[in-house]
């Protein structure tokens, strides 16, 4: 009978050291909390996203993210910071400038890592791109508007070139001077129009249609939100659409659309956030730009072409990773 208490004594005190190992297991291995937020719903910033969650993955994070949509509104970005903030998120990211801005007003002692932001200094999120700021770091978005223009004006024959933008957004602000600059050298007539809201887009393409001869569209989130609108508008009219954004214009309707791929920038942004969590200090972090080929995109619509009665350089269009054509798009 001895036997038996020793050895269920034995048992007993096995099964509070394997209790306790299995708890010290869960609670070295506990989900880090990532706060994920961006200012609006599209096609573009839905790929950022997921980029940034499978990236993070990858790195074998063991991570909870907690997924957040401004949809547009200041005032709902400042809320989704606070909560981020009460959260205490282990990082928080911001895809686009005004969920960045939100992020990096209301954190200083969280690290903020903002994504598919065009102008961070002009933003003030940093104040130079050697660098993080504080705790702020992440990836700009920023795209070769004079190369874009040069190349529409070659293919469509652009003599007066519209374009609208966010008056309340910086990066569309930013984008706007930069649009200037490159019809001034490219001797274009640029007719602007500003909105404040992606329900405004529709009637400020009715506005410009008439006055131009072709659209250029930058990386403004608002528009984006509501470009079908646009193009509807355009398309009836027959006139081309440049784009800055391919990713948010595979389902046609753009005759040429060039920039980096969204999911791309959103990987690159998910190895910032997972070099921080393995102790990286977001002020020794460079703002990251994807500057490699691979990290870039060619469209050309075949369908549009045709219906304004453009046709598109053999060297162009070998140079294209997608072609939309006859209502469907190919990848090469």
């Amino acid at each position: 009978m001895k036997r038996i208490i020793v050895g269920a004594g034995i048992c007993l005190m096995a099964l509070l050291l394997l209790g306790a190992c299995n708890k010290s297991k869960s609670q070295g291995s506990a989900q880090v909390h990532i706060g994920l937020a961006k200012i609006v719903q599209h096609v573009a910033l839905d790929a950022c996203e997921q980029g940034v969650q499978d990236a993070i993955k990858e790195r074998g994070v063991d991570a909870v993210f907690d997924l957040q949509n401004a949809n547009g509104d200041p005032n709902t970005a400042a809320q989704i910071a606070n909560k981020f903030k009460t959260d205490k998120v282990a990082v928080a990211v911001g895809i686009a400038t005004p969920i960045a801005v939100a992020l990096a007003n209301t954190m200083n002692d969280i690290p903020v890592v903002f994504s598919a932001v065009t102008d961070p200094v002009g933003a003030s999120l940093v104040s130079t791109l050697a660098h993080g700021e504080g705790n702020v770091t992440g990836l700009s978005d920023a795209i070769p508007t004079s190369d874009h223009i040069a190349l529409f004006k070659e293919i469509a024959g652009i003599k007066t070139l519209g374009y609208i933008y966010t008056s309340s957004e910086a990066n569309s602000v930013s984008a706007l001077e930069l649009v200037e600059s490159a019809c001034r050298n490219l001797g274009i007539t640029l007719v602007t129009q500003s909105i404040n809201t992606s329900a405004d887009l529709r009637q400020a393409a009715q506005a410009i249609v008439s006055r131009v001869d072709g659209i250029y569209l930058t990386t403004d989130n608002t528009v984006f939100s509501a470009l079908p609108a646009l193009i509807q508008v355009f398309g009836q009219a027959k006139k081309p659409i440049f784009s800055g954004d391919v990713t948010g214009v595979k389902g046609g309707g753009a005759l040429v659309a060039s920039g980096f791929n969204y999911y791309k920038a959103g990987l690159a942004t998910g190895y910032i956030v997972a070099d921080i969590l393995a102790g990286k200090k977001p002020a020794d972090i460079p703002v990251k730009f994807l500057t490699e080929p691979s990290e870039s995109d060619l469209l050309f619509d075949l369908d549009v072409a045709k219906a304004c009665g453009i046709t598109i350089p053999a060297k162009y269009l070998s140079q294209a990773n997608f072609i939309f054509e006859n209502g469907t798009l190919t990848e090469k």
